[in-house]
């Protein structure tokens, strides 16, 4: 069986765990919405008001 490998200190690594141990781990990643999906779901315009209206006359 082979020797486990040393580590190799990383300031990096230290001053990360350094943080957490204080601060406490950092929340999450939020999901951000994409921008395409969302321009999809609004219209480009708002109806006129004559749209609206042929809409009412034919209900």
């Amino acid at each position: 069986m082979s020797k486990a490998k040393k580590r190799v200190f990383s300031i990096v690594k230290a001053v990360k765990q350094n943080a957490r141990e204080r601060v406490g781990q950092p929340p999450p990643e939020k999901i951000l919405p994409d921008p395409k999906q969302k321009a999809l779901t609004k219209p480009k315009h708002k109806e006129t008001l004559a749209d609206l209206l042929q809409k009412s006359d034919a209900d």
